[in-house]
C-alpha cells in the first residue's frame, strides 16, 4: 500500500506516484463523468502489496483544462501511452460502468502492441462488449432528458443535479463520456488470458445478470461473477466488500 498525492495537474495518477516493482498495482477507471477522486479513499484500503492507483482521464478532474474525448479507440491508445511507463511490474484494471469498457479494450490493445497483459482484470457495472443496447445513445438526449436519466441511474446527488453551476460543468463531461460508450463498436478478437471478476449489483435495473456472464467468452483465464447488495452505483454504497473481494483474488494471483 502507497501514500499518494493528488496535486499534478496534467498527470494519469496522482503526482510522483512510483507503483512498486513487487506486489500488484491495480489501476481504476472511473465511470461516465467522474474523476479519479472516487477511488482516493480506496489508497489505503487494500493491504499490502496491493496498491491502488486512481487513473485520471483528460477532461476530468485534475485535467479539467484537457479536451475531452468522444472516442474510445483513441481514449484507449491515448491512456495506453500515458500509463505504459507504469505497467513495468506486476498490474490489474478496475473499472466500473464506462470505466470496464475502457479496462477491458485497453488490455486488448496492450496485448495488441506492447505484448502485456493484466495480472487480473475486474469489470464492474457493464454488459459484455458484444452486447449492442437497443435504448436510445445517452449522448443524445436533451438537457433534460439527460438530467432525468441520472436520476434514473442514482449516481450523481440532487444536490449536483439542482445547481445551474455545477450541471453546466458537469453535463459536457458526461456527454462526452456517453458518446465514448455510444460510439463503441466492438471488434470481435482472440480471448485474453487474464483472470476475470465481472462484478454486478443485486438491484441494478440497468445490467443484468445475462449481461454479466456474457463476459465469459473473453477470458480463458478463470471467470467468475459476482453481485453485491445495491444498484447501478453499488460500490458507493459500500466500498468495503467489494475491496474485500478484490483483495481475495489478487492475492490468488500474486
Amino acid at each position: 500500500m502507497v501514500d499518494l498525492e493528488f496535486k499534478d495537474t496534467t498527470s494519469w495518477i496522482p503526482s510522483g506516484a512510483n507503483p512498486p516493482d513487487s506486489g500488484i498495482n491495480l489501476f481504476c477507471f472511473p465511470y461516465s463523468g467522474a474523476s479519479a477522486s472516487i477511488y482516493h479513499s480506496w489508497v489505503r484500503s487494500l493491504p499490502a502489496p496491493l496498491s491502488v492507483f486512481p487513473v485520471e482521464l483528460p477532461g476530468h478532474g485534475r485535467r479539467l483544462a484537457e479536451p475531452l474525448q468522444t472516442s474510445l479507440k483513441s481514449l484507449v491508445e491515448t491512456i495506453a501511452a500515458g500509463l505504459l511507463p507504469h505497467l513495468k511490474s506486476p498490474f490489474a484494471f478496475f473499472g466500473h460502468s464506462m470505466g470496464a469498457l475502457l479496462s477491458f479494450e485497453l488490455s486488448r490493445y496492450l496485448r495488441a502492441h506492447d505484448g502485456l497483459e493484466p495480472r487480473y482484470l475486474f469489470l464492474s457495472g457493464h454488459p459484455a462488449p458484444q452486447l449492442r443496447s437497443k435504448e436510445r445513445p445517452v449522448s443524445s438526449l436533451t438537457d433534460v432528458e439527460l438530467i432525468n436519466r441520472l436520476r434514473e441511474l442514482n449516481g450523481t446527488s440532487e444536490e449536483v443535479l439542482a445547481c445551474p453551476e455545477l450541471r453546466d460543468l458537469l453535463l459536457p463531461i458526461l456527454r462526452a463520456d456517453f458518446s465514448v460508450c455510444d460510439n463503441y463498436q466492438f471488434v470481435p478478437g482472440e480471448p485474453l488470458n487474464t483472470p476475470m471478476t465481472v462484478i454486478g449489483g443485486l438491484q441494478d435495473p440497468f445490467v443484468s445478470n445475462e449481461d454479466l456472464r456474457a463476459w465469459k467468452e473473453h477470458t480463458r483465464g478463470s471467470f467468475q461473477v459476482s453481485f453485491l447488495p445495491g444498484d447501478h452505483f453499488f460500490l458507493k454504497a459500500d466500498a468495503s466488500r467489494l475491496l474485500e473481494r478484490l483483495a481475495r483474488d489478487l492475492f490468488k494471483v500474486l
